[in-house]
């Protein structure tokens, strides 16, 4: 399968590159790390050598035809080993440009391939050399997120002959020179000491759309790519990888798309992804067609994997298309569906007094909504029992009523049994506290603080009530404004113990269109569900809290 562009690569080969000498060095001396091929000598595929060709093209003084460059391609097409490879070859291999080929010189190339020696005659051919003090880093938000990278670096030099050749030092969390000489592979965050003013050789920037301004990850790029342009004239460049961005974030993969489609010169944007982006996810054979084109010579990747992942009614569409498919399209952020969510409204048996409830609390004081969102323990119908939202003819000095919220709060454990609270402290935390006191009962408490910024619950959290909703385990009374809320959330996806997970966000930090019902609505779920397996269905009470 011939990859087609969609970036600015050209299809054809450059005239000049260190490409061809750098491929039979990495063959030479780092070794596949993993699968049936482990421990056997490192090959690129087809695809992943022309981008090779081109980022190493050099112009006829010998210089980088391109100073920095973006790798976007599907989850799972080896954007990770590749990035690894690159990473060894700018440490150790001869990467930068030394001088044109003697009349008689063998390069690297030449010795792996059996080929006779260099003709000068009219043809220019770059030979490399080594960097003279190498510090290349991996550069992300969190150490966890240079993981994937870092860990393939460790695998392809352990036990290779580069760690023999060049006296490796290859460590959980730097790769140096046994002999104390200068030069290492780091990854670094943006806490990372001495980051702003380091002479950094080359930069990985691995999954480039989770550097988001919201986690420091755009001052990470901004500070690296300060440092890399300082000594660019000696070679220093900074390349990324991602997959298709989120419009919604203001991702670094997002600034670097719109200075590709800028025509900003010296930016190799390569780029593969499905061709059509009007594809109905549902017909399985327009599918296959579109992930071979966006995967193409990745012989590892198992389609009909990819197939039921994209199929499965608990990946979201944005998900499908940015990850598998590696387009980006606006409308694909949508968090719920419209027709989903109506498929799970129900005017039948509506909420009464005395139902067994739980309950989900969002607060905010001034920007955003608070409500209070509540989910039937024996059918899970979901119901907004109060929220407090900004009027549109409001002053500036406006504030939610917290009064009136203590006295909801209050009312709906006087008219419910309610069997599980769980809100989000922030704005709140003494509230709750009180809250979790006085309607506490001698062996049960009722009340719990659910942070919904901590990423790995919250991301559980909102993959269940997604499932829920697309296997009718819950339902709805049809509120309009729980639906308007759940309506206008988008999706961003966040890195949790390496794997991509998904949070929900308004479409931009000043939107006016709220989504606080929405996490109420997921806050009440996770409570129901908590409250059935402590047993709470089973036991009946009868308490009349006071005011």
């Amino acid at each position: 399968m011939i990859a087609i562009q969609t970036g600015n690569a050209p299809s054809e080969a450059p005239k000049r590159t260190l490409a061809w000498e750098l491929l039979a060095w990495a063959q030479r001396f780092i070794v596949q790390p993993d699968g049936e091929r482990a421990g056997h000598p490192w090959k690129f595929t087809p695809e992943q050598i022309r981008f090779l060709a081109h980022w190493f093209a050099v112009d006829d003084r010998g210089k980088w035809v391109y100073s920095t460059g973006s790798l976007r391609r599907s989850k799972g097409w080896g954007k990770s080993p590749v990035l690894a490879a690159l990473c060894i070859i700018e440490f150790i291999g001869p990467c930068r440009f030394s001088h044109w080929a003697r009349q008689g010189e063998r390069c690297y190339s030449c010795e792996v391939e059996g080929r006779g020696p260099h003709h000068v005659g009219n043809e220019l051919h770059p030979i490399g050399k080594r960097v003279p003090l190498p510090l290349v880093n991996l550069a992300a938000t969190s150490i966890d997120q240079t993981k994937n990278v870092y860990d393939a670096i460790r695998g392809m030099l352990a036990e290779s002959p580069a760690e023999r050749e060049f006296d490796l030092d290859i460590g959980k969390t730097l790769v140096q020179f046994k002999s104390g000489r200068p030069g290492k592979i780091e990854p670094v965050t943006a806490s990372s000491r001495g980051l702003e003013g380091a002479r950094q050789t080359f930069v990985c920037l691995d999954e480039s759309h989770h550097l988001v301004p919201n986690n420091q990850g755009v001052y990470v790029y901004e500070v690296l790519d300060r440092n890399v342009r300082k000594t660019a004239g000696a070679g220093s460049r900074l390349l990324e990888s991602t997959n298709a961005f989120s419009p919604n974030e203001a991702s670094v993969a997002q600034g670097t798309f719109d200075a590709f489609e800028a025509g900003t010169p010296g930016l190799l944007y390569d780029c593969v992804e499905a061709s059509n982006p009007e594809i109905d996810l549902k017909d399985t054979e327009a599918v296959r067609e579109a992930v071979i084109e966006a995967y193409a010579d990745s012989y590892w990747v198992d389609v009909d994997s990819i197939i039921q992942a994209i199929q499965d009614p608990r990946t979201p569409k944005n998900v499908a298309h940015r990850f598998y498919l590696n387009q980006i399209a606006e409308s694909a952020d949508t968090w719920m569906p419209k027709d989903e969510w109506d498929l799970v409204l129900s005017g039948e048996d509506p909420i009464k007094p005395g139902d067994q409830i739980a309950i989900g609390f969002d607060g905010s004081i001034r920007g955003d909504a608070t409500g209070l969102v509540g989910c039937r323990l024996s059918d899970g119908k979901l119901f907004v029992i109060d929220v407090w939202e900004r009027p549109k003819d409001a002053k500036d000095d406006w504030e939610v009523d917290t009064l009136a919220v203590e006295a909801a709060v209050y009312k709906a454990f006087k008219e419910y049994q309610v069997e599980w609270f769980y809100g989000d402290p922030p704005y709140f935390q003494e509230a709750l506290g009180r809250w979790a006191i006085q309607f506490a009962t001698r062996d049960t408490e009722y009340v719990f603080e659910f942070w919904t910024n901590k990423p790995t619950r919250m991301v559980q959290a909102t993959e269940r009530f997604r499932s829920a909703v697309m296997t009718k385990e819950i339902c709805h009374d049809g509120d309009e404004r729980l639906t308007r809320h759940v309506l206008n959330a988008v999706t961003r996806e966040v890195t949790v113990g390496g794997e991509v997970g998904i949070l929900i966000q308004k479409d931009s930090p000043r939107s006016k269109r709220k989504i606080d019902l929405a996490v109420c609505a997921i806050l009440a779920l996770e409570a129901r569900a908590d409250a059935i397996a402590d047993g709470r269905m089973k036991r009946r009470r009868s308490r009349v809290v006071g005011f």
